[in-house]
């Protein structure tokens, strides 16, 4: 496994690394084949984003792996990862280093090539047992999870239907904790059409779209609330000093606990928007939307995490959960309706960062979790 990892990691792959990503996917590929189903790539669904001038522009993300066993099984569950990195080709951080014994530095070593390993090395497991045959499954290895998974969500969700659970494989917290309940995400592009006027003759005939995207960015954050938080995250616009600017787009994201929630944040974007226009005499528009719902934890999702500990236990392993502020392709799975837990990968730590680390003894840990906890749905014909 820890070779996989090696070599899966000395490859590029963020998520607009289509070169990287086909080599990270043709490498996968051959490894799962392994397997005894149909390994497949599929072609990403279009994405639309909205780029500094303010124009819809398609992007291109890279193919998605798709492998499927037993389709035709009685008891049927998903498995998902990502082989996408947040480190695009010219970042930096592109090498692998041993911060210590047994801690392995480089880029998504933990998030997530490490929990591809644990995924093969799981399955694999599970295959040389008598009651493989009871249980079949799907994996989907996506290649846009860091961006939000606009290019894999209708494939994830129509993978999702009729399985009993999901296991989802973002590193565990380096002491073994899981991800429990998540909040929701979403991403908005709120473009701003102003009117342009000489900033010295006659300013008062302008519409500052700067100004406008300003005052909407704290009037967003002022709206932040327990169950949501609001981050404005990047103006672009203006222009050359002497001319009132007339295009602005403000990036923000937020992120509500709850469905009510949500159903508060929508309501905050569109009285912001129209308190803007209104007060600036501005034209907006309003891109993106809620990628990721929420995900509490249910009682479905409370069976699966408590089928997950007694395996631990019988592996002598502690295994606890704690909700999170991060969010995943866990929040899709659950908005199926479908339980999940998203956190069965390796531990580690610093994702997203060049700090990122993976602790090499716990693939072999996570992958028997895994393992064991296929065995006890298969043996139980679900949860």
């Amino acid at each position: 496994m820890l070779v996989q990892v090696e070599r899966w990691a000395a490859v590029n792959s963020g998520t607009t690394n289509l070169v990287g990503l086909k080599t990270v996917a043709g490498l996968l590929a051959d490894a799962f084949s392994g397997l005894p189903g149909d390994v497949t790539l599929i072609a990403p669904d279009p994405v639309e984003s909205v780029d500094a001038k303010g124009i819809v522009t398609e992007v291109q993300r890279g193919d998605h792996l798709k492998v499927s066993v037993r389709p035709d099984a009685p008891v049927r569950v998903l498995l998902t990862g990502h082989m996408d990195t947040v480190f695009a080709a010219d970042h930096p951080f592109q090498s692998l280093r041993w911060r210590e014994d047994g801690v392995l530095n480089g880029p998504g070593t933990a998030d997530m090539k490490g929990g591809i390993a644990v995924i093969l090395a799981a399955l694999s497991a599970l295959e040389t047992t008598p009651q493989a045959t009871a249980i079949g499954y799907d994996v989907l290895i996506n290649s846009d999870e860091e961006t939000g998974s606009h290019a894999s969500a209708r494939l994830i969700a129509e993978l999702a239907q009729g399985k009993v659970a999901a296991l989802t494989y973002e590193p565990a917290l380096p002491d073994g904790t899981l991800a429990g309940a998540r909040p929701g995400s979403g991403n908005f592009s709120i473009i701003i059409h102003g009117k342009a006027a000489h900033a010295g003759r006659n300013p008062e005939d302008g519409r500052n779209a700067l100004v406008a995207a300003a005052d909407l960015a704290v009037r967003l954050a002022a709206a932040k609330a327990p169950g949501l938080k609001v981050n404005p995250a990047r103006i672009d616009g203006g222009g050359p000093n002497n001319v009132v600017p007339d295009l602005a787009i403000l990036r923000v994201n937020l992120r509500p606990m709850t469905r009510d929630d949500m159903t508060l944040a929508t309501d905050v974007i569109r009285n912001a928007v129209a308190a803007i226009k209104r007060d600036h005499d501005v034209c907006c528009h309003v891109h993106g939307g809620f990628n990721r719902p929420p995900k509490p934890i249910d009682a479905a999702a409370e069976k699966l995490f408590n089928l997950v500990r007694d395996c631990g236990s019988e592996l002598g392993l502690a295994i606890n959960w704690r909700p999170t502020g991060g969010v995943c392709d866990g929040n899709n799975i659950a908005a199926c309706g479908i339980p999940v837990v998203d956190t069965m990968g390796p531990r580690g730590g610093a994702i997203h960062s060049d700090e990122e680390f993976l602790i090499v003894d716990s693939l072999s840990e996570r992958a028997r979790l895994s393992a064991l906890t296929l065995l006890r749905i298969a043996q139980r014909g679900g949860l």
